[in-house]
């Protein structure tokens, strides 16, 4: 059986790249590369993903040696729901059009689901990046940075 609600893997890979990147210090920047093997997503899925991140400014991406990835901004002040809203795009949960339905223009199902969807978009207006990387999250996150780091040295 299908979720009723479920994020696209563009919106699930975005919030979880954004946590990562979130818990890098100041003074090091997060490879493509090393972000793809510690979410376990392909490459090329990634860049795609990234490059919309960075054109958001919600992560700034520097190209050549010693470049890499970090926040654009302060974790504290992104709202999930304006990253969600922005990473699903436009959408609805039915589209009435596609194929032309015949109840079209005398049914009011569109318009409580996309009520519906409008309160899970202001409630996750409610919750910040820095909401979902609480303390035992930034630690695991960490490690794995830190593991990431001792395989590059070794």
């Amino acid at each position: 059986m299908m979720p009723l609600m479920q994020l696209t893997k563009f919106t699930d890979l975005g919030l979880r790249a954004l946590m990562y990147v979130s818990q890098s210090t100041h003074t090091r920047m997060v490879s493509i590369t090393e972000l793809a093997q510690q979410l376990n997503v392909p490459r090329n899925h990634l860049i795609k993903v990234v490059t919309f991140l960075n054109k958001t400014g919600w992560i700034q991406a520097t190209r050549g040696p010693g470049g890499g990835l970090r926040l654009g901004m302060d974790p504290a002040s992104l709202s999930l729901g304006l990253v969600v809203r922005t990473l699903e795009g436009k959408q609805s949960l039915v589209d009435c059009a596609q194929p032309a339905c015949p109840l079209a223009g005398s049914c009011g199902l569109k318009g409580v689901l996309d009520e519906s969807l409008d309160v899970f978009y202001r409630h996750l207006d409610t919750y910040t990046l820095a909401d979902v990387t609480p303390k035992h999250t930034s630690e695991i996150i960490v490690r794995l940075q830190q593991k990431h780091l001792q395989t590059m040295t070794a």
